[in-house]
């Protein structure tokens, strides 16, 4: 381990302030700016400079970069052992919530973009999916009879197909007006029912269901693998998580039409999440879409 390295690294407020923040948030440069106050160069240049160090690391989505602190190598090595010290700076209080706004203002942002396209989801869906039946793929490969939440439901398409066979579905979504429209679509399903949530913080109980779906969610997440741990948390011993998403892929259109967070997800980063929530992958099938898309499905157990 480089120790002078990394305190030469660390020998700057700014930059202990910085991975003081980092250590709990991925943030992105212009939500730094906003944090900190301070000017893009200034913390391109801190940030440049942890980097170097293996302190922070980049993570790309397209044309954006988010930065976190580093997850692994000597860089992780030393965070595990000092990370208990940045908390007792004296900006730790401020950062802290400044940092938390800022996530909470792209939540947000993502919330008021659903509510607004909420009555054009089907078609922007059905631009990307083509002939390509989600709700039927994933629907097929549940057992009749089950307790089924299916997460980030949308205007509730899926629901109504898991609804025809399930003993009972439950609807989460963090979208009022999705949720309007689903409950208008399961008038008619009375074992079906809906429930205002962040899928990082899931209005279930722990153990509630024997089944979840997450269908083409996880990209517009900003913690993915908070809601594959919270979903590992509602499921019942033995119960089958499926996970429906894209692809890794450079379509920076996606963003602005779809609201996305992340351009797909890549087969091993998934397999990644899903075991650090502690399910046990079972298998992964891939079926191409429009626009040059693939979207995966993923199998997953509660693992013992």
């Amino acid at each position: 381990m480089n120790l002078l390295r990394i305190h030469k690294a660390l020998a700057d407020e700014t930059r202990i302030r910085l991975m003081d923040v980092l250590l709990v948030r991925e943030l992105n440069v212009g939500e730094l700016v906003g944090v900190f106050g301070m000017g893009q160069s200034r913390i391109s240049r801190h940030l440049r400079i942890l980097s170097e160090a293996g302190l922070v690391e980049c993570r790309r989505e397209g044309l954006r970069a988010y930065y976190r602190a580093a997850v692994r190598g000597e860089g992780r090595r030393y965070l595990d052992c000092a990370a208990s010290f940045f908390a007792e700076t004296p900006s730790h209080a401020q950062d802290a919530a400044r940092a938390g706004e800022a996530v909470r203002e792209r939540v947000l942002a993502s919330r008021r973009f659903f509510d607004a396209v909420a009555g054009q989801w089907r078609d922007l869906s059905r631009e990307v999916l083509g002939d390509f039946n989600l709700a039927e793929e994933l629907a097929g490969r549940l057992h009749p009879g089950m307790l089924v939440a299916d997460l980030g439901c949308g205007p509730g398409e899926l629901l109504a197909k898991l609804a025809e066979t399930a003993r009972r579905v439950v609807g989460v979504d963090a979208s009022p007006r999705m949720l309007e429209l689903a409950a208008a679509r399961l008038a008619d399903k009375p074992n079906a029912s809906l429930r205002l949530g962040e899928l990082e913080h899931l209005p279930l109980r722990e153990g509630e269901v024997q089944a979840v779906t997450l269908s083409l969610v996880l990209h517009h997440l900003d913690d993915p693998r908070a809601a594959l741990a919270e979903a590992r948390r509602v499921l019942a011993p033995g119960g089958l998580l499926l996970v429906a998403e894209f692809d890794r892929h450079g379509n920076e259109d996606m963003r602005v039409k779809y609201g996305d967070a992340r351009l797909g997800v890549d087969e091993e980063t998934l397999y990644d999440w899903l075991r650090a929530a502690g399910f046990a992958p079972v298998g992964m099938d891939a079926f191409p879409v429009n626009q040059g898309l693939t979207v995966r499905i993923a199998e997953a157990a509660v693992a013992d």
